[in-house]
């Protein structure tokens, strides 16, 4: 009796023990779920480069003359005129070179005019007459010397535009050159970035205008109210940095812009057969990215992905997914690694065009 018992108690060990290892071997569906494939496509995206701003016209002011400082006819910070009065250096020892400059002219005139008449009347030779026009050529010569190093005595402004810090007080001895201030035209800016050679390549093989309309992102986060435009790029690339810098100009009319400023430059780069996908089909694990992909038996399998570029609700996808691969769109966090699902596919068009769309 005992043994028939103990070979019933093995039976149903044994059955039971295949059972459990049979159910363990087969998927059991955890639900029904929407898949879709990633979409390639050409589009662009927003990219912003640190850029350094800097005035159109941007000159030292130095004195032209040595002398004390006399007047100093402006304040830091102040907009200035073409033609206004900046500094005066003290003129007197220059006001009285010209009047000794003029008192020698008139000299010379006198003898000119009293050599003319006596070789006219054959007294004196024409030499003479031309020796004495020599020295009038000379004495006019030395007078507008003397009024140019006069007039040098007045520092003025050559173009409009606004005056920095004002390095010397009333008074001080100036030598010959010194740097007194600056002057910035600032109605326009120029603002440089730099651009790396494959965004380069990308840039000039685009064919639209959009490409170069920049906006500029201020250090407070706001945006300019005025957009700029790419000029020019410079003739060579940096070989530590592989870069190569852009120059764009915008418009300054209310002078918020001030030379010396930073700020980031928000262009429009073109992307070439980018492999797009919804953000939400994604997770994130220890700044990591991933994305859950269907194998040819419907079990999800986590997949690490690199994110090339960021657009509004969506990935460009740089490496990890083809363009075949089916990844869950919903559903994310309710399934887990080697789950088995029924599904539903979504045509990516269909999905992206119900997000934010690139152009």
């Amino acid at each position: 009796m005992n043994r028939i018992v103990w070979l019933v108690s093995m039976y149903a060990l044994i059955y039971t023990t295949g059972c459990t290892a049979k159910a363990k071997e087969k998927k059991v569906e955890t639900g029904k779920f929407t898949v879709t494939t990633p979409l390639k496509a050409d589009t662009t995206v927003t990219k912003e480069y640190v850029s350094q701003i800097q005035s159109v016209r941007n000159i030292e002011i130095r004195a032209q003359e040595k002398g004390y400082l006399q007047n100093i006819n402006i304040d830091e910070g102040q907009y200035v005129h073409a033609g206004q009065v900046l500094f005066r250096i003290m003129p007197k020892l220059y006001e009285a070179e010209m009047l000794k400059a003029q008192a020698a002219m008139k000299e010379a005139e006198l003898e000119m005019l009293n050599t003319k008449t006596l070789a006219e009347k054959n007294i004196v030779s024409k030499t003479e007459q031309s020796i004495a026009q020599a020295k009038l050529d000379e004495a006019k010569a030395e007078l507008s010397l003397a009024q140019l190093h006069l007039s040098f005595t007045e520092i003025k402004a050559p173009f409009d535009g606004v005056v920095d810090r004002i390095r010397f007080k009333l008074g001080s001895l100036i030598d010959e050159g010194t740097l007194l201030t600056t002057l910035s035209d600032n109605k326009s800016m120029y603002v440089y970035f730099n651009v790396s050679e494959s965004e380069y390549l990308d840039y000039k093989a685009s064919k639209t205008n959009e490409r170069n309309n920049v906006t500029l992102l201020l250090a407070n986060g706001q945006t300019h109210k005025y957009k700029g435009t790419v000029e020019t790029v410079e003739g060579e690339f940096d070989n530590e940095t592989g870069n190569i810098a852009f120059r764009a100009k915008f418009p300054n009319p209310d002078l918020v812009l001030k030379h010396g400023e930073t700020g980031k430059v928000q262009m429009n780069v073109p992307v070439r057969n980018a492999l797009i996908i919804p953000q939400k089909a994604t997770y994130e694990i220890q700044d990591k990215i991933y994305v859950y992909v269907l194998d040819q038996n419907n079990v999800v399998r986590s997949k690490n992905i690199t994110i090339k570029n960021t657009l509004p609700d969506l990935y460009i996808v740089g490496s990890g997914l083809s363009e075949n691969d089916k990844i869950l769109l919903e559903g994310v966090q309710n399934v887990k690694e080697d789950d088995k699902i029924s599904y539903s596919y979504a045509d990516p068009k269909n999905v992206i065009s119900t997000l934010q769309l690139i152009k």
